[in-house]
């Protein structure tokens, strides 16, 4: 895990906090430290809508992180917290529940940072997510930041979802696969549905091929209908 970044702890942000830097801040030696950044320097406009506001957060944390040179480490640790998300249900009602407390929602988003063993910077994004009561947007963040850093270097992400995980020479036959389909480099989101029962799907922006083995039992099923 990479060196966690210690964030100074100032005033608290208003809620506009996470904006696009200003044009007048180019020279990297001017710039306060992360922690500044975060709580302050970053405005965030008032949006509408969540794809909205998780945009301007999401590019809020991929400037500090291409700064700091953390931006596979930040990509990594939201991989991870996705996949935590992905597979408790009680954590996504934790981000979600409006009765939650914010102090309540802060201890809960510190202790799963703490456990997960995620980067510093991901931390104090998290903990000014916990303080602007944004949770409940933090999956679409998540979303924006990883389509910012795939658009930055030139690659496709495709969502694979499987009904058990593959073993890494699967993986590897996979990602080629994809590749040579594509023609671009691929980076893989892959997840786990056991509901799928054997076979995959696949999903590159709005394309999806549809796999897996419970689909192939629903179209054998209507086949037997359309012919009974």
């Amino acid at each position: 895990m990479v060196p966690t970044a210690r964030i100074s702890r100032g005033p608290a942000a208003p809620e506009s906090a996470i904006a696009p830097r200003s044009p007048k801040s180019t020279n990297c030696r001017d710039r306060p430290p992360a922690g500044a950044l975060i709580g302050g320097r970053f405005p965030l406009a008032e949006t509408t809508g969540t794809s909205g506001l998780a945009d301007r957060y999401a590019a809020a944390l991929f400037d500090l992180a291409d700064e700091r040179r953390l931006l596979d480490a930040v990509a990594g640790d939201l991989r991870e917290l996705a996949a935590m998300l992905r597979e408790s249900g009680d954590l996504v009602r934790l981000l979600r529940s409006p009765v939650v407390s914010r102090a309540e929602q802060a201890k809960a988003v510190a202790a799963l940072c703490e456990r997960a063993e995620l980067a510093g910077l991901t931390r104090d994004f998290l903990g000014l997510v916990a303080k602007n009561r944004r949770l409940f947007a933090v999956p679409a963040m998540i979303e924006a930041y990883l389509k910012k850093l795939a658009e930055r270097r030139g690659e496709v992400t495709a969502e694979v979802t499987v009904a058990q995980p593959l073993n890494e020479a699967r993986q590897a036959a996979l990602l080629e696969q994809l590749r040579r389909t594509v023609g671009a480099r691929v980076v893989v989101d892959m997840r786990v549905d056991p509901r799928l029962l054997g076979g995959m799907i696949v999903k590159i922006g709005s394309r999806m091929v549809d796999a897996s083995l419970n689909s192939r039992l629903q179209r054998l099923r209507l086949a037997m209908k359309a012919t009974g």
